[in-house]
């Protein structure tokens, strides 16, 4: 599943499905890193859908999530402080900076103590809130008005919190009384609101850029060195997040998006033969589908921060 390297001055520990975690080789740098108790994420062109990870990848797919999220960082910065320490590239080969096979795509971040659920902010109806709503007209056991439709805008953006999955495993949404019972009320509450306050001034931002920021997942921890709540992972690309073309926003249907909807589109298509229900791995994605993937998320990007990726 993984394209892990081999990185000097650090020790891969993890891969999820798009990012691999390293830790520093601490033997190799003396015992100490230079940066304190830190990790290196690198995000790779790897790409998932319906809980399988695919081949091949979508190229500078990694590159556009690392920065696109750091962007956002900056943005958010007087909202809530994040993760990141360097993207600093290496003088020297095992000097604990980013090493330049992963230039671009990786950085350097706090160890924190990560909250066990995905933070959701949903502005819009659609994806599994959708299929709840139509169960049972709540999202998460938040009532919402009758007559919704796919797309449709919700009166006010809503918190709807999620337990994390293992790779190849669902999230599966939770009630907020969930997300108390597990970290406690006073963690519970400050984590919905900051989820809505991020979605908030996201939602602003991407607006004024002509997109829709239907809903978006954010991962919070603490750091255990000042106790403060810093916003970790990825931030509001493509793969956390639903974004829409202002002007093509038509409640009632599936929405044009700027993400890998043309792979799940794909997947599901007669043209790909594959059967969900089954077994058998997803086949590989032709040509096309991983181009007008790629052409998409490099568009969010350039369309988000103004100027193109390269």
């Amino acid at each position: 599943m993984t394209d892990t390297l081999e990185l000097p001055g650090w020790r891969h520990v993890y891969s999820g499905k798009v990012r691999d975690l390293y830790e520093p080789d601490l033997p190799a740098l003396g015992g100490v890193h230079p940066l304190g108790d830190v990790v290196l994420v690198v995000a790779s062109d790897r790409i998932s859908a319906h809980d399988h990870v695919l081949d091949p990848g979508i190229p500078d797919k990694g590159a556009v999530l690392t920065q696109l999220s750091l962007w956002w960082f900056d943005q958010l910065r007087d909202v809530v402080d994040n993760h990141v320490v360097s993207t600093a590239a290496s003088a020297e080969p095992g000097d604990g900076l980013v090493p330049d096979a992963v230039l671009g795509r990786a950085m350097i971040c706090r160890r924190l103590q990560m909250f066990p659920v995905e933070c959701v902010a949903r502005g819009y109806l659609t994806g599994s809130g959708l299929a709840e709503y139509r169960e049972n007209g709540q999202v998460t056991g938040i009532p919402l008005p009758a007559g919704l439709v796919d797309g449709s805008r919700l009166p006010e953006p809503i918190f709807t919190p999620a337990t994390k999955a293992e790779v190849g495993e669902h999230d599966e949404n939770v009630p907020f009384a969930e997300v108390a019972r597990r970290i406690g009320d006073e963690a519970a509450g400050r984590l919905r609101d900051l989820t809505l306050t991020v979605y908030a001034r996201a939602e602003q931002i991407a607006r004024e850029r002509g997109i829709i920021l239907a809903d978006t997942k954010l991962e919070f921890g603490v750091d255990p060195a000042t106790g403060a709540i810093l916003l970790g992972d990825e931030v509001l690309t493509p793969d956390s997040s639903r974004f829409w073309p202002a002007d093509l926003w038509s409640p009632g249907r599936s929405q044009p998006s700027f993400d890998k909807q043309d792979v799940r589109d794909w997947l599901t298509s007669p043209a790909s033969g594959w059967d969900r229900a089954s077994d058998t791995p997803p086949p590989a994605l032709p040509d096309a589908v991983v181009q007008r993937t790629r052409d998409r998320y490099l568009e969010a990007y350039e369309r988000l921060t103004g100027t193109p990726l390269y």
